[in-house]
């Protein structure tokens, strides 16, 4: 599957990520690694603006921020980027 973060063929998830559209979506056209990297960017999200997961508007604005990820303006990485190493 073409991954749209990373611009080139990735393993896909195995299941949508994310209730409904968007989350059909990621499923498409999201790899398993760029999927890894939104969940580093979620948990920033979540502790910047002290939101809890459960509630109704922590999972609007996350699934906002997670649209604009994977699909807006800048989404795809830039060409030779390497993700940090993790220990």
């Amino acid at each position: 599957m073409k991954c749209v973060k990373f611009q080139k063929e990735l393993a896909g998830l195995d299941s949508p990520p994310w209730p409904g559209e968007l989350g059909q979506r990621i499923y498409e056209n999201v790899s398993k690694d760029a999927w890894k990297l939104w969940e580093e960017r979620m948990k920033m999200i979540l502790n910047e603006y002290r939101l809890m997961p459960w509630q109704k508007e922590a999972q609007d604005l996350v699934a906002k921020h997670m649209e604009d990820f994977f699909f807006g303006e800048g989404a795809a990485l830039p060409p030779g980027y390497v993700p940090q190493q993790t220990k």
